[in-house]
């Protein structure tokens, strides 16, 4: 009877006081969002992790009035009784590297106030990692660890990138420094430094490169902000022939070590450890009493070294013996050198450059057991030189890298070596473990029926080419697309007009004086008797399958050291496999007897990016010895 009498507003009002209504309704959310309040912070939303506006919410704080007068609330934070020290130290290092953020948005990254945020913010995420009462290893599987180690790294590379910018008193040379209050230390043994100390031109967050060109970015997950030094070029100098080149590009991991063996050391101190890490040497590292995965961006040196080489250009200027081309092998090393890893060494094609293992040495090297094991050189060498001209500064290149690195020879990085070559480089690896001797005189004796003093003059001119034997240091060979044989592709037209146009420079020739006057009493007489002298053949001249000089080395025994492998090519899938080719290179002449495996794959001339032939690199190399 009451409810009749009420009217409708009165009858809810009565519903509320009497029955009462729900204070806590319920919705469906979706995984993403569920996702993104888990685990949204400062760094991937802009805004306070949920985990933060909850300690705010436990003391009573407001949270707009936090971030309005965020020093006052670190204060409440720091004062509070109502918190673990997980909680407040999270919480406090979220504050902190928001309000860097900020402050970088309104006065730019090279202020004191700046720099001063970012460590106080890797201040207390590392306080909360090392000095709280659980382990890192007891909080592994909480995101909030995963967000507070976020911080740490984050805020560590802004401070460090920081320092290397703007604070041109800053010299990390070992020496205890004062910047923005702090007094700082460096280890930077991890640098290599050169001899004359000179220091990166820059250090680049590897997080913001993003390279085209590479299928894949390998990284490890762990500790620390990686990085990627830019080291000067070295000053011109009489060592300036020397045939090596030792990274401009190492990539480094970056890690912040706070003073103190407690809690309230750590949150009182103002000095601190930065160190710089090797993380292609060293997996871990020792933090505090733990030992932790030092994170690592892999790809991120190399694709800078690439990015910034101008390598192709180069390439095509070296080919026609056009100005600022090459006239002598480079051995590019990847990585600082490292006596107790195996070398790969790698050997590119005609008119080619490094660029040709963009994805295979990225490949090698995001492989985690090769990387403990292998450390790469690149061969980067004038593809329009005669293949015994390369074969022989090549050898000469490696040995004097060697020489200079691990002059005993007692390292493995100068002892079972691995050669993989693509194309011409395929053939100039054979070479390198092949046995020639005296063969190739022998034959050129006979050939022109050479005796006394002319022989002996051309024997003396043309052995350093043609007299050689396997490199002992090597004992497995790759052989990809390797055209042993020779090529018809070499004989047609435009290869004919492109041969024509490969001239060697001036420098390559005065280091074939011997060989040219060798060459020059080698006359061929034709139906009509005339004499005509035999010229130095290019590189082009060397791949057809009609050359002499292919036709010889076919058949040189390849050193019964050394394990060897072929992966080819085929783009003619309609043809039996005896007759197929890869659209360059025939498979009879890229096939060997004896080989460990040979392996074909579907694809063009440039197998070596193929992925498949990747994984039967990756395979082979992960064969034990």
């Amino acid at each position: 009877m009451l409810a009749r009498r009420l009217p409708a507003g009165l009858l809810l009002c009565a519903t509320v006081l009497f029955g009462g209504c729900a204070a806590v309704t319920v919705s469906d959310i979706s995984p993403a969002e569920y996702l993104r309040q888990r685990r949204g912070d400062i760094l991937t939303t802009g805004k306070l992790s949920a985990a933060s506006n909850e300690v705010l919410r436990v003391i009573g704080g407001d949270i707009a009035a936090c971030t309005s007068n965020v020093g006052n609330c670190r204060a409440d934070l720091a004062r509070s009784t109502l918190l673990s020290d997980e909680q407040r130290l999270a919480t406090l290092s979220e504050l902190w590297l928001d309000s860097a953020l900020q402050e970088e948005k309104q006065a730019g990254d090279n202020s004191a106030s700046v720099l001063a945020a970012w460590l106080e913010s890797a201040r207390h995420a590392y306080a909360y990692l090392f000095y709280t009462a659980r382990t890192p290893g007891q909080r592994a599987f909480e995101e909030r660890q995963t967000q507070i180690r976020d911080y740490y790294n984050y805020a560590v590379q802004k401070a460090v990138v920081n320092l290397f910018r703007h604070h041109r008193d800053y010299r990390p040379d070992g020496n205890t420094v004062l910047v923005a209050g702090w007094r700082i230390d460096s280890e930077l043994s991890a640098l290599h430094l050169s001899q004359d100390g000179a220091l990166p031109e820059e250090l680049l967050p590897a997080t913001s490169l993003a390279f085209s060109g590479v299928r894949n970015v390998y990284r490890r997950d762990g500790f620390g902000a990686d990085l990627v030094a830019v080291m000067p070029k070295p000053a011109a100098s009489k060592d300036d022939a020397a045939p090596y080149r030792e990274t401009r590009f190492p990539v480094v991991t970056a890690l912040i070590r706070f003073k103190g063996n407690s809690l309230d050391e750590v949150l009182s101190t103002h000095d601190l450890m930065l160190l710089l890490a090797d993380p292609t040497r060293s997996a871990s590292i020792g933090m505090a009493g733990q030992e932790l995965p030092v994170a690592a961006n892999f790809t991120a040196g190399y694709g800078l070294w690439l990015a910034r080489s101008g390598f192709g250009l180069q390439a095509l200027r070296t080919l026609f013996g056009r100005p600022e081309g090459i006239a002598r092998p480079q051995v590019h090393l990847m990585q600082p050198y490292d006596p107790s890893k195996r070398t790969i060494v790698m050997l590119h094609g005609l008119a080619s450059s490094p660029e040709a293992w963009i994805n295979v040495a990225n490949e090698l090297m995001g492989d985690e057991l090769l990387r403990r094991r292998y450390q790469i050189w690149q061969v980067y060498y004038p593809s329009n030189a005669p293949l015994a001209v390369n074969n022989a500064a090549i050898r000469q290149a490696v040995d004097a890298t060697l020489a200079h690195f691990d002059p005993q020879g007692r390292a493995p990085a100068s002892n079972q070596m691995v050669l993989i070559g693509h194309s011409m480089g395929g053939v100039l690896a054979r070479l390198m473990v092949s046995d020639a001797r005296d063969t190739l005189l022998d034959a050129i004796a006979e050939q022109y029926q050479l005796k006394g003093k002319k022989a002996e003059t051309v024997r003396a001119g043309l052995a350093p080419y043609l007299n050689f034997s396997a490199m002992p240091q090597v004992n497995r060979a790759i052989f990809i697309a390797a055209p042993h044989r020779g090529t018809s592709f070499a004989n047609y037209k435009v290869a004919r007009w492109l041969a024509n146009l490969v001239t060697l420079p001036i420098t390559m020739l005065d280091q074939l004086s011997d060989a040219a006057g060798s060459l020059a009493q080698l006359n061929t007489i034709d139906a009509a008797g005339d004499s005509t002298p035999v010229r130095i053949p290019n590189s082009i001249d060397n791949l057809s399958d009609k050359d002499p000089f292919v036709q010889m080395v076919a058949e040189l025994p390849i050193s019964p050291k050394v394990r060897y492998y072929s992966i080819m090519g085929n783009d003619t899938p309609a043809l039996p496999l005896a007759q197929s080719n890869d659209g360059v290179v025939p498979y009879a002449s890229a096939h060997l007897d004896g080989a460990q495996s040979e392996k074909v794959f579907p694809s063009w001339h440039s197998v070596q990016e193929n992925p498949q032939a990747i994984l039967e690199i990756r395979r082979i190399l992960r064969l034990a010895d």
